[in-house]
């Protein structure tokens, strides 16, 4: 990509959007276009069409979905589903008519199955089951994948897709029924800090294991990718390291400053086992992690905490 270049980064307000928007800007690219939701919905076709005609992206970086956690995932199966199979098809299907030189779509750990291998590799897609909480979203992401792929067979389109793992980090959602486990486990520690309750209650037994990566390491490894990486085949972006449930909120009461108790309620469910992504392929291009859990969730719980001041002020 030159500096110059007009890149689309769909879904700038989230948390991967923005972080790929602080990336693009800091390492000097100058011609940087989005739109919020409000301005371009992206479930319409028509919508979205003329946007790409008008603005006639150079790269594009498909980070806009709708996303949630496990209770989001599987109380609005519908929405999920349809939400993120307009968005991923509209935006690649307009990509290809308006001749984008290359689209990277971000999908997302779960379109693996739910008893895959560990560490998962590439290559495990559509090979078994997925997880049933969170089954629609994963696959508008598989979709996505195909569409990447089929435009690239037929039509010779440089569309690749990354797969990265579990992400936190700064503008991260925390609403407290919506969001995925670390940003929760945030403000739920925080609140009850603040309260001065005896116990935080967790979902699930503590017992699966997961892999979490900085929102802005994932944005660093786009970047990388859409500069080094051409290939049909889907990508994985992680740590290649991961921690149990209870361990992770160990580490977030400390760095909250909770004293009471931990309490798992083994009534809720637990998820996939384990989910820990292969990220052999992505080392081997030359791109690895920089930022330690700790040190990431220290600075996810200092942006939750100028949010809390923004909100109060407002």
């Amino acid at each position: 990509m030159k500096k110059t270049d007009k890149i689309y980064v769909a879904g700038h307000t989230g948390m991967v959007g923005s972080a790929i928007v602080a990336v693009l800007t800091a390492e000097g690219f100058t011609n940087l276009v989005y739109r919020t939701s409000k301005e371009l919905d992206l479930r319409n076709q028509t919508a979205v069409e003329s946007f790409f005609y008008e603005e006639k992206p150079q790269y594009v970086f498909l980070a806009a979905a709708k996303v949630g956690g496990i209770v989001a995932n599987n109380t609005y199966r519908a929405d999920f589903l349809y939400d993120n199979l307009m968005i991923v098809s509209n935006i690649i299907h307009a990509a290809h008519k308006n001749a984008v030189s290359k689209l990277l779509f971000l999908g997302s750990s779960c379109i693996y199955p739910k008893m895959a291998l560990q560490p998962i590799k590439e290559e495990y897609l559509l090979t078994g089951p997925l997880e049933p909480t969170n089954e629609p979203y994963a696959i508008a992401k598989i979709t996505g994948i195909k569409l990447c792929e089929t435009y690239r067979d037929q039509y010779g389109d440089n569309f690749i897709s990354v797969m990265p793992t579990n992400l936190y980090g700064k503008n991260d959602n925390y609403h407290p029924e919506n969001s995925h486990v670390l940003p929760a486990l945030i403000r739920r520690f925080h609140e009850a800090k603040m309260q001065g309750l005896p116990e935080v209650v967790i979902w699930g037994s503590g017992t699966p294991q997961r892999e979490f990566l900085f929102a802005g390491d994932l944005a660093e490894a786009c970047v990388f990718l859409m500069e080094n990486y051409n290939e049909k085949e889907i990508i994985n972006i992680g740590c290649g390291a991961d921690i149990t449930i209870k361990e992770l909120a160990i580490l977030i009461k400390e760095i909250t400053g909770f004293e009471g108790n931990l309490v798992f309620d083994t009534t809720k469910p637990d998820g996939t086992p384990r989910k820990l992504l292969d990220v052999t392929k992505l080392n081997n291009l030359g791109w690895h992690y920089k930022t330690e859990l700790k040190n990431g969730i220290e600075m996810a719980y200092q942006d939750f905490l100028e949010k809390q001041k923004l909100s109060a002020t407002t």
